[in-house]
């Protein structure tokens, strides 16, 4: 049993996301239990998003993160309000131009890494100032409101279930397919296992590489743009969570730090986890600090507990 549980950490997120919400319930004395419930499924969401991109890049082998996620979504909000300009008409144009920001921010990373020989984690999080800067110039004091049409897709709900949390579940079985059943998602897993394995049976493992960051950088867009119309606006700060929380839904997740090995489910437990968490610290009264500390502790902890799984070389 403990075996078993040592090979899967991933599960306990979703006991653990059961736990929060029980404790979180039973301080209000039952009150509220489905509102907290589709409040979660409704945050979740956009987390899921981010930690989906970041898990396909972490895929790729050690080193590989994208830390220029959370500027990306920043600015990728503000380019699709600027877009949409409020008219229905441009709601599509708007998630493109989101989409496609993201996309370029994705293939400028994988170009410094590519072109300059340094590690990912060291040109993303440049890049990720680079971002930064523009979107302050860009973004700072931007007052767009989404488009009323969009704003009530991104709340609204069927039976007390968000539809952006049913979409997404597709969207998860989608990625999973891709991930297991074609040749760019094996690519992927190869690449994490043994990149020169990988590349002497004939992966091109430059070009998958790239793909996977403009993939990471796609689902930032699109992260931001949703985020923007849940928020019902855009503003310079609306990605900063979503930099730890992206690598922490991940690796709680189950997705292994040495590459070669991702769990989609996981995604999902663990970004229901890290919501609920947050809701009960808040029903509890902590801060900021305590929700960074406890963070920490469940990476640290997941990663104990995954220790002795190493993909093969």
């Amino acid at each position: 049993m403990i075996e078993a549980l040592r090979a899967r950490p991933w599960t306990w997120s979703f006991v653990g996301a059961a736990g929060a919400f029980a404790a979180t319930v039973a301080v209000l004395h039952g009150h509220g239990a489905a509102g907290i419930a589709t409040a979660a499924l409704a945050l979740a969401v956009f987390m899921i998003l981010a930690g989906v991109g970041q898990m396909f890049v972490i895929t790729l082998g050690p080193g590989n993160i994208d830390l220029s996620l959370a500027a990306n979504i920043g600015l990728a909000g503000a380019v699709s309000m600027t877009v949409m300009n409020g008219n229905d008409a441009g709601i599509g144009p708007g998630l493109a131009a989101a989409v496609g920001c993201g996309i370029v921010i994705g293939a400028a990373n994988y170009l410094l890494i590519w072109l300059l020989r340094i590690p990912p984690i060291i040109a993303t999080l440049s890049s990720s100032f680079i971002i930064q800067s523009v979107d302050i110039a860009y973004g700072r004091g931007l007052q767009i409101k989404p488009p009323t049409a969009f704003a009530d897709f991104t709340s609204l709900q069927m039976a007390g279930v968000p539809l952006l949390a049913i979409l997404t579940v597709l969207f998860t079985a989608g990625a999973a397919i891709l991930l297991r059943r074609t040749i760019y998602g094996r690519s992927v897993l190869a690449t994490g296992q043994n990149a020169r394995a990988a590349r002497f049976a004939g992966v091109a493992v430059g070009r998958i590489r790239a793909i996977t960051y403009m993939v990471c950088g796609a689902l930032g867009g699109l992260d931001g743009a949703f985020l923007a119309g849940y928020f019902r606006g855009a503003n310079v700060d609306i990605g900063n969570e979503y930099l730890l929380a992206s690598i922490a839904v991940v690796v709680v997740g189950g997705t292994s730090v040495a590459g070669g090995e991702a769990n989609l489910p996981g995604i999902w437990g663990a970004s229901l986890f890290m919501v609920l968490l947050l809701t009960m610290l808040n029903t509890f009264g902590a801060g900021a600090g305590m929700r960074l500390l406890l963070t920490g502790l469940i990476i640290v902890a997941v990663i104990a507990l995954a220790g002795g799984r190493k993909p093969a070389r």
